[in-house]
């Protein structure tokens, strides 16, 4: 009986959740135009020269394939083992490929793409895969640039040049192993067996690329923010003395899922106790109790698209006058710095506000706090198919904003020694007039946040 009254809640659950969060069915996917627009633009970077892009390799495990980010941008092809080639000279892109029907349905692939690869993809040549070496052997003799990623493939939550540092680290500069990365040994081999080929890094090249989104990218990433804020809001409704940080965890992945992501745009960060002094802790293996202050970094991948949304509230679901103090001192930096966002502006004259904002409130005995973050007008790092998303150029605290730069707004402070950490971290996009606060719904005010923990979580509904 009580399974049949388990099954009976949670189905009640799923459906209060479902008519309240974003679902997969309200998502778009981006057409063959737009990636078409990519690799013309790309085109455009690489004059005469050709581009080539390895797509990533069938899993080793039993486990699902994904593609590597800048692959993925190029084609938005997630068949594994692909080459795709960007001819400049020719103006045309060639896939290589090979995978029958079955295999394709297999991996929940339209089969369209096997039957009629061009008109599925839009890349104007699809070749097998094994002709590839007989093609690259006939571009090298044309005497053009070779283009190539320097840098390693992205595969879900990872990031480039973060991965790129760990493999040096712990594979190609260790005396007992000395591996080159995938990218950086197809280099290698390119230069021994084409001495006279002028290969290229086209890291930069696509990195520029990825650094401003479309309309049609927006519209992803906006769907993706929503269905986090849904997240984070059922996560602060569930929090309350004697729950384990493992199922407030569960209860994030469960509404992102129910939502339509693909997955999580990194592990689930909850920091609180002594964790608030570990940046990005996954460990969760706490019970919070009353007293303690949570901060919930957590974000969706919706169609390969990140976003980074963080909150901060107190366990018992009222904030003590310190937590208050702490708090409304961070939410009127936050508040001042997305004031400020809009084309045109620098990241160095946004702290300017923020710097005024604190003396304006009489704050300035937080100003040591917020230096860092003030020095960078609250940016943290840019986002969209990386939650830390690659970028060629960067002009640090002199970044001029253009439309379609979307990145985190990310304050923070804390009181290590009291166990107190805030962030307040928004999914910020730069538009033609102004910005958008792509996280826009998340609360935010003391206010907000107190009236939201009044209310029953799923946790709570469950346990009934």
């Amino acid at each position: 009986m009580r399974r049949h009254l388990l099954a009976a809640v949670l189905v009640c659950v799923a459906v209060s959740l479902i008519t309240a969060a974003p679902t997969a069915r309200a998502l778009e996917t981006l057409d063959t135009a737009e990636y078409a627009t990519r690799r013309s633009r790309l085109m455009g970077d690489i004059g005469n020269g050709v581009a080539i892009f390895w797509g990533a390799t069938t899993p080793a495990s039993d486990v699902a394939f994904r593609q590597g980010h800048d692959f993925f941008y190029m084609t938005g092809v997630e068949i594994p083992d692909a080459i795709l080639v960007v001819d400049g000279q020719r103006k045309e892109s060639v896939l290589f490929f090979t995978m029958n029907e079955k295999e394709a349905d297999g991996l929940g692939l339209p089969v369209a793409l096997v039957r009629a690869p061009t008109t599925t993809t839009g890349i104007e040549r699809v070749m097998p895969v094994d002709g590839f070496d007989a093609y690259l052997a006939g571009l090298v003799r044309r005497n053009t640039p070779i283009y190539t990623l320097f840098r390693p493939e992205e595969i879900g939550p990872e990031n480039s040049n973060e991965k790129f540092n760990a493999l040096q680290r712990s594979m190609t500069m260790n005396v007992w192993d000395g591996r080159l990365t995938r990218e950086l040994q197809f280099v290698k081999l390119l230069r021994e067996r084409f001495p006279q080929a002028d290969v290229r890094d086209s890291s930069p090249l696509v990195w520029n690329l990825r650094k401003y989104k479309s309309a049609a990218e927006l519209a992803i990433m906006r769907e993706a923010a929503q269905l986090g804020v849904e997240a984070h809001k059922a996560f602060i409704r569930s929090t309350q003395p004697g729950v384990a940080e493992r199922s407030l965890a569960a209860v994030f992945d469960f509404v992102s899922a129910l939502g339509g992501s693909r997955g999580l745009a990194y592990y689930t960060i909850i920091m609180s106790g002594k964790n608030h002094a570990y940046g990005h802790y996954h460990a969760y293996d706490r019970v919070l109790a009353d007293g303690d202050f949570v901060i919930l970094d957590a974000g969706p991948d919706v169609g390969n698209y990140h976003v980074d949304i963080s909150t901060t509230f107190p366990v018992s679901g009222k904030f003590s006058a310190r937590q208050r103090e702490l708090y409304e001192a961070a939410l009127v930096v936050r508040n001042a710095a997305i004031d400020a966002y809009r084309p045109g502006i620098t990241l160095r004259q946004v702290g300017q506000r923020m710097d005024e904002a604190l003396k304006a409130n009489g704050l300035e005995r937080f100003a040591a706090d917020f230096a860092s973050i003030i020095r960078y007008g609250g940016y943290n790092h840019s986002i969209g198919l990386a939650t830390h998303d690659v970028m060629g150029t960067f002009g640090g605290p002199d970044e001029v904003l253009q439309p379609g730069f979307v990145f985190a707004c990310d304050i923070q402070l804390f009181r290590i020694d009291e166990e107190i950490g805030i962030r307040i971290e928004d999914t910020v996009a730069i538009t033609a007039t102004g910005r958008e606060v792509l996280s826009a719904g998340a609360p935010r005010t003391v206010a907000e946040i107190e009236a939201l923990m009044k209310e029953d979580g799923i946790l709570q509904t469950i346990r009934r």
